[in-house]
């Protein structure tokens, strides 16, 4: 998000007697659309593509076979990496009464997944057409019985060190040192340090996250991001040297 205030534009339901509409949308690479709401809730999946959805709560990254919730009023931005093929659903407030009232990223079936393109191609669907309310009824059953996937990177409580995250989300490459962010949060680079907690190693984490083994909590990191907590790591930090 922006360190500028920004203003929200309301993205308002075209369709108000439908109870979900879709969208279908392809983005090119680096496309970022601004900041908005909605008076539904929103299922922002990408059949292919990675996306990146802000709030001021924090940050949720959507690979392959997952999409974020966003539920409806709740300001958020969308950003692409890689060329992104967007299929979303919007659903009337409340119509997935299982879904929690605020963002998180959710597991996407096969099933699921052709239920979400299969609504994309008809536009809207209303209960009162009863073929349509059948399939309605399949997309909220399946999407109130999907897993919930801890993607999320809140942001900082502590004013000084939200700023610099703010910094940093904005330009990962920004190339000012630690010393001199700290300055533009009005704190010590000690200070900083302390806020923003060192990496630990994956059985600390994985205690940490509930988890009763490092095994277990590898295969859920393998099964969310596609590779183990070492190489996922190494290849990051490879890619800044």
């Amino acid at each position: 998000m922006s360190q500028k205030r920004q203003t929200a534009f309301f993205d308002r339901s075209k369709d108000p007697r439908s109870h979900i509409t879709s969208l279908t949308r392809d983005y090119p690479a680096g496309h970022v659309i601004p900041l908005h709401f909605h008076d539904r809730d929103q299922l922002v999946y990408a059949s292919r593509g990675v996306m990146t959805v802000r709030t001021v709560d924090g940050v949720w990254v959507v690979p392959t076979r997952r999409a974020v919730w966003i539920p409806a009023l709740v300001p958020h931005t969308i950003s692409m990496s890689g060329t992104v093929a967007m299929r979303t659903l919007y659903l009337r407030p409340r119509l997935a009464k299982k879904l929690p009232r605020s963002c998180c990223v959710v597991h996407i079936s096969g099933l699921m997944k052709e239920l979400i393109v299969h609504a994309c191609t008809l536009g809207s669907l209303r209960r009162k057409v009863q073929w349509q309310g059948d399939l309605i009824a399949v997309i909220i059953r399946q999407l109130e019985a999907t897993q919930v996937v801890p993607l999320q990177l809140p942001n900082p409580t502590d004013p000084r060190a939200l700023r610099i995250a703010k910094v940093l989300s904005e330009n990962p490459a920004d190339p000012r040192t630690l010393i001199v962010l700290c300055k533009v949060a009005a704190a010590s680079k000690r200070t900083m340090e302390r806020i923003f907690q060192e990496g630990a190693k994956v059985t600390h984490a994985a205690l940490e996250s509930g988890y009763s083994t490092p095994s277990a909590f590898i295969s859920m990191f393998r099964k969310s991001l596609g590779t183990t907590p070492a190489l996922y790591f190494k290849t990051d930090s490879s890619e800044h040297k």
